[in-house]
């Protein structure tokens, strides 16, 4: 499990897609949500869209591996898809904000490997925030003030980017997962591999 957080603005959906585009056998996690859907986005493929009252429900459930309350409107990631494509051999990516990661982190720790975006500037942020066109100017200015907050908690990530440039960050964050594949305890199959190496001497 993949997790980018940032603030709004800093870069972590578009890294998110960039990587989808770039890698195979890594899948998108598709949150659930309370809030209603932007242009163009499609329930399923962007989010699975639900009222308070079935969000609540998930919760009381243990429906979801995690859940968090972001600008007035309720997030979480439905565990069951999850586990699937993990079983599977699919690496999922995330796209949560600290809250969603901390409680990933305590759920599974061992499979978790976090990233935390940073915008260059607090300037280039708030340029960011408005040139995209699809907040409101007051919308804006709330991310803004949550923006120093959720840019605390970077050192609880594993690792740290700071989107300057798109591509550079796109780069960084592909060795990243690159690195991560290939860690000891992530390969399956060493064992029988090295023992079949040895025995063929």
């Amino acid at each position: 499990m993949l997790a980018l957080s940032s603030p709004s603005g800093a870069g972590k959906t578009t890294l998110a897609k960039g990587l989808l585009a770039q890698e195979d056998n890594i899948a998108m996690s598709i949150s659930a949500t309370t809030r209603p859907p932007r242009d163009g986005e499609i329930e399923g493929r962007d989010y699975h869209f639900v009222d308070a009252a079935r969000f609540e429900e998930m919760v009381a459930d243990r429906q979801l591996l995690e859940s968090a309350t972001v600008f007035g409107h309720n997030y979480g990631t439905p565990a069951e898809p999850i586990e699937a494509a993990l079983s599977a051999g699919t690496d999922i990516l995330f796209d949560i904000d600290w809250q969603g990661m901390q409680q990933l982190r305590q759920r599974a720790r061992a499979d978790l490997v976090s990233v935390f975006i940073l915008p260059p500037s607090a300037g280039e942020l708030e340029r960011r925030l408005r040139e995209r066109g699809l907040d409101a100017a007051d919308v804006v200015a709330s991310r803004m003030a949550q923006a120093a907050n959720e840019m605390s908690h970077w050192p609880e990530y594993d690792y740290i980017v700071v989107n300057d440039d798109m591509a550079q960050a796109q780069d960084r964050v592909r060795t990243i997962l690159y690195a991560e594949r290939l860690k000891r305890e992530r390969q399956t199959g060493l064992v029988d591999f090295v023992k079949l190496l040895s025995d063929s001497q």
